[in-house]
C-alpha cells in the first residue's frame, strides 16, 4: 500500500497537497540552552515565530519520489535542499517534483500563498548532480574573520563511540524530544512501510526521510562552536547509499566537518555523518548538513 497521500498529475510532473506540519521541537535543548524553535528565543533573534525543523518537509516529498521510482527510493535515493523560508505551525505547504531525466527531477515546497521553502533535486542512483554539490563547494574557499566557528577546520572528525537505534519507542535525546511512534503519529505523510505490522517490501519497518538526519545527529556530538549561541538549518541532503535504514537496527555514525562560511547574519559549517550498519559494516546513509549559527546569539561577537 505505501503511501496514502493524493497526488495531482500534470504530464510527468508530480504535486502534494497542502499540509500543515506540526512542530516538535519546542522543547529542544542544547549546550544548555533553548533552541530556534522555541518561541520566546525566535522572537529576541526577530523571527516571526519559531520554526518548523527543515527535515519535516522531507516527509511530503517522499510520496512523490515512491510514484516516481518506487522502492529505489529508500534504497538508493537523494534529496538534497536549500532551505529559503521558515515555516511556523498552522503555515500550510506543499510540494512538486518536475523530473528532468528519467533518474534526476526538480522539488520545490511552498506555502499555500507561493512563499518558497526550499528549492532542491531527487534523484536515484550514485551519479546524479544533486542541489547541494556547487553550494558544498562554496564552503571551502576562505570564510574571512571567524569568531562563533573559529576552532573548526576542515577534515576534523568525530566518531560516535556507541551504536545508535531508532526503535518506535526510544527516545531521541535533547536534541530531538519525541520519539518515532510520537513522529508517526503527527507526520504529514502516512506510509505503511512505516508501521511495525505494515507491508514493507523489505519485510521491516522503514525509517522516514526526515528521521535519517535525526539519527545522525541524535547523540549531539559536536564540534568545538563557540557559545552559548543560537543555530538553523541552512541546507541538508540525505542520500541513501544502500538503504533503507531500518527501524531497531544498531547503525553507527562517523561525522567529517566538509566545509565553514559566513554571511551577514550567521557563520556556518557543513558536517558529512556517514551513517553504517553496526552488524553488518553496509554504509546504508550520508547525511550533508549545513548549518549557521547567528552572529546576533553569540553574546561575546564583536559589535
Amino acid at each position: 500500500m505505501s503511501f496514502e497521500t493524493p497526488i495531482t498529475r500534470d504530464g510527468d510532473s508530480l504535486r502534494g497537497p497542502l499540509r500543515a506540519p506540526a512542530q516538535m521541537l519546542a522543547e529542544q535543548e542544547y549546550a544548555g540552552h533553548t533552541s530556534v524553535h522555541d518561541d520566546e528565543t525566535a522572537a529576541k533573534l526577530g523571527l516571526a515565530g519559531a520554526p518548523i525543523e527543515g527535515p519535516t518537509h522531507f516527509s511530503q516529498i517522499d510520496p512523490l519520489a515512491v510514484d516516481r521510482w518506487g522502492r529505489a527510493w529508500f534504497e538508493h535515493g537523494c534529496v538534497s535542499s536549500h532551505f529559503l523560508n521558515m515555516v511556523v505551525e498552522g503555515e500550510q505547504v506543499r510540494t512538486a517534483l518536475e523530473p528532468v531525466t528519467a533518474r534526476l527531477a526538480r522539488i520545490v515546497a511552498e506555502k499555500a500563498d507561493a512563499t518558497p521553502v526550499l528549492t532542491g533535486t531527487a534523484s536515484v542512483g550514485r551519479d546524479e548532480p544533486a542541489e547541494l554539490d556547487e553550494r558544498r563547494q562554496r564552503g571551502l574557499g576562505d570564510p574571512g574573520q571567524l569568531y562563533i566557528v573559529d576552532q573548526l577546520e576542515i577534515g576534523m572528525r568525530v566518531s560516535i563511540p556507541e551504536p545508535v537505534t531508532m526503535g518506535f519507542d526510544d527516545h531521541n535525546g535533547n536534541l530531538y524530544p519525541f520519539t518515532l511512534a510520537q513522529k508517526l503519529d503527527r507526520i504529514t505523510e502516512r506510509s505503511s512501510w512505516y508501521l511495525p505490522d505494515g507491508d514493507s517490501p523489505w519485510g521491516r519497518p522503514i525509517v522516514p526521510t526526515e528521521m535519517i538526519s535525526v539519527i545522525a545527529h541524535q547523540s549531539n556530538a559536536h564540534f568545538p562552536v563557540r557559545g552559548p549561541a543560537i543555530g538553523l538549518f541552512i541546507d541538508l541532503e540525505v542520500r541513501f547509499v544502500d538503504g533503507p535504514v531500518f527501524v531497531g537496527q544498531p547503525y553507527r555514525v562517523d561525522h567529517t566537518l566538509v566545509g565553514i562560511g559566513q554571511t551577514k547574519r550567521v557563520e556556518s559549517y557543513w558536517t558529512e555523518s556517514i551513517i553504517t550498519d553496526a552488524q553488518t559494516g553496509v554504509h546504508a546513509a550520508t547525511v550533508l548538513l549545513h548549518q549557521g549559527v547567528f552572529k546576533a546569539s553569540y553574546a561575546q561577537y564583536p559589535s
